[in-house]
């Protein structure tokens, strides 16, 4: 007879109700930085930086620095650096500038009446955008010139060469159908918002429903049910809760009498309209899901991530790194190329200075949002968070009267603390596991 003994299955640790929710825990803190940075301005505004019009300026005036960030993301998680983002936005805001205002009108006779104006010039300003990219990625990967050397000569050289093409002048008035992408003459109207709202609650409530579906499918484990739904209510009251902050921004009341006017119409008495959703704003919502579709469900994201994961593992599994590495570019130079025409557009002019300093905007928005400087780690919605929080920064110390030198002294300082934290939560999450 032979004895056994039963050995008690160990209990599985209480899941605190944190963890149950699996929320991320660096956005948590960029989120609760952001509303202690709302808060702290808005008492010392006196109520003005969370009114609906400084809303509503902050979010067009994040759009061109978030769009870059984007694709920011994959250039740092590649290992690589962009020092030449702002050049590049400038020469193509430059290019497009003259496209409008010289070469169409006098070479293929279309001016600002025509509904092509626009559309070809910024085809051919994305284009630029795109080349300038592929050939620095071509650069980089082919030659084996480091990243920071070509980004930083581009730097130098496509600022100037926008310089060169405009002769230092100021080029505008530029198209009115290409003005209304800057959010500034370009809105949704409040029912239109309201609509994308809405379908934008339900694409992401159908999203987290088949992520939840796939993981229980695959024997991966689920949040629980009430877990998944609080998840899904903040959601919903984010989308919508931004939605009516955009929408309670009214158009002025003499803005909409001249609206009137040049229909032959009386305004009806006590009429308020809202603003709504701004056109540049929708591009970078379109351009984050885009980015992010990339990252999560194509061979070309998985690769970028493996590639900054580990290199030379990844070469050695077969993929072209080298090639990659000028797809990375390209799409950065495209996003550059795209902010271009938001920035443009809202400005309602080209500029020489346009885009100056965004190369540190940019790289801060998305490190603070996430992205390790080491490769490999990097979210999209991050990188917008951080370009949101960069923007909070500097319009709130410009409301409360900070000199510019001190507000760069307040972003640089950022920055290092941001790479900082990074650092000690890696280290930390390294050691749990």
């Amino acid at each position: 007879m032979t004895e056994t003994t039963s050995q008690p299955i160990p209990s599985q640790p209480k899941r605190s109700l944190f963890q149950q929710l699996e929320l991320d825990v660096r956005l948590l803190g960029m989120i609760g930085a952001f509303v202690i940075l709302c808060i702290g301005f808005n008492i010392l505004t006196d109520g003005r930086f969370l009114s609906p019009r400084n809303l509503f300026n902050l979010t067009i005036q994040t759009v061109s620095v978030a769009i870059m960030a984007t694709g920011m993301v994959f250039v740092i998680v590649m290992r690589h650096i962009d020092l030449s983002v702002g050049g590049i936005l400038a020469v193509s805001s430059a290019v497009m500038a003259l496209v409008q205002t010289k070469f169409l009108p006098t070479y293929l006779g279309l001016g600002f009446d025509n509904p092509l104006t626009w559309v070809i010039a910024i085809a051919i300003g994305l284009s630029v955008g795109t080349l300038i990219g592929a050939f620095q990625g071509w650069l980089i990967g082919y030659q084996s010139v480091p990243a920071f050397i070509v980004t930083l000569g581009g730097f130098l050289i496509w600022r100037n060469y926008g310089w060169l093409f405009t002769s230092g002048q100021t080029i505008g008035p530029l198209d009115k159908n290409f003005l209304v992408l800057g959010g500034v003459s370009g809105t949704m109207g409040e029912a239109t918002s309201w609509a994308i709202g809405i379908v934008a609650v339900a694409v992401s409530l159908w999203a987290l429903t088949t992520s939840r579906r796939g993981r229980i499918q695959h024997g991966f484990p689920a949040k629980p049910a009430w877990a998944e739904g609080v998840v899904m209510g903040l959601v919903t009251c984010a989308i919508l809760g931004f939605v009516w902050i955009l929408n309670s921004y009214d158009v002025p009341t003499r803005k909409l009498e001249r609206i009137f006017e040049a229909k032959g119409e009386v305004m009806p008495e006590g009429l308020e309209v809202g603003y709504g959703l701004p056109i540049s704003v929708l591009i970078l919502i379109v351009t984050a899901i885009v980015m992010t579709l990339v990252a999560r469900r194509t061979r070309l994201g998985r690769y970028i991530f493996a590639t900054g994961g580990n290199p030379d593992a990844a070469e050695l599994s077969g993929i072209n790194t080298r090639l990659l590495t000028v797809k990375v570019f390209a799409i950065m130079g495209f996003l550059c190329a795209l902010s271009a025409v938001v920035a443009s557009a809202r400005l309602q002019n080209h500029t020489n200075d346009i885009g100056t300093l965004d190369e540190l905007r940019v790289i801060a928005a998305a490190v603070i949002g996430g992205t390790a400087l080491a490769g490999g780690a990097g979210t999209i919605y991050g990188a917008i968070l951080g370009a949101l929080v960069m923007q909070s920064l500097q319009s709130g110390m410009a409301m409360v009267g900070v000199d510019a030198p001190l507000q760069n002294i307040v972003v640089g300082s950022v920055l290092v603390l941001a790479v900082w934290l990074d650092i000690q939560y890696r280290k930390r999450m390294g050691a749990k596991l």
